[in-house]
């Protein structure tokens, strides 16, 4: 479904995660990214939300930030974008997380949906992302560290 969800995004050729990725995240020893999948009456899957944690300094607690947040197009308008959102709060609301926060494509129709559940969106940041060759030049920056002897 990561795949379908970049398709849906205009960005297929951007999506490179693997089966094998994916899992190893999910089920690693201590894993630092979350996944809920929403099913079907027929156990089959129409939806998912893979997250992690977040801090704020501000707030002094942890929260979660929603990575991606998918429902398949023919199980839209069945609650399950509802319910997987709904399942993020209550894990905020139990462990004492302030927030729950994601980003949005600003073409995506379901501004609306957010609207309608109390999301209200952040237009006064700024998202900036460091990658490619950029974030290879920067990390280049960092002096080496010094080598120990054997001891």
């Amino acid at each position: 479904m990561v795949h379908e969800l970049a398709d849906y995004e205009r960005a297929p050729e951007q999506c490179h995660l693997t089966e094998e990725q994916l899992s190893a995240a999910l089920f690693a020893t201590a894993p630092a990214l979350f996944g809920h999948v929403a099913v079907d009456p027929a156990d089959q899957p129409i939806g998912f939300a893979l997250w992690f944690l977040n801090f704020s300094t501000w707030e002094g607690v942890h929260g979660i930030y929603l990575e991606d947040l998918y429902v398949r197009p023919a199980a839209r308008g069945t609650g399950a974008g509802r319910l997987l959102l709904a399942t993020l709060a209550a894990i905020c609301v139990e462990r004492g997380y302030r927030r729950l926060d994601w980003w949005m494509i600003n073409w995506n129709p379901a501004a609306r949906f957010y609207a309608a559940i109390g999301a209200a969106p952040m237009d006064e940041w700024v998202p900036y992302r460091l990658a490619g060759t950029a974030l290879h030049e920067l990390a280049a920056q960092v002096p080496a560290a010094p080598t120990q002897p054997d001891a």
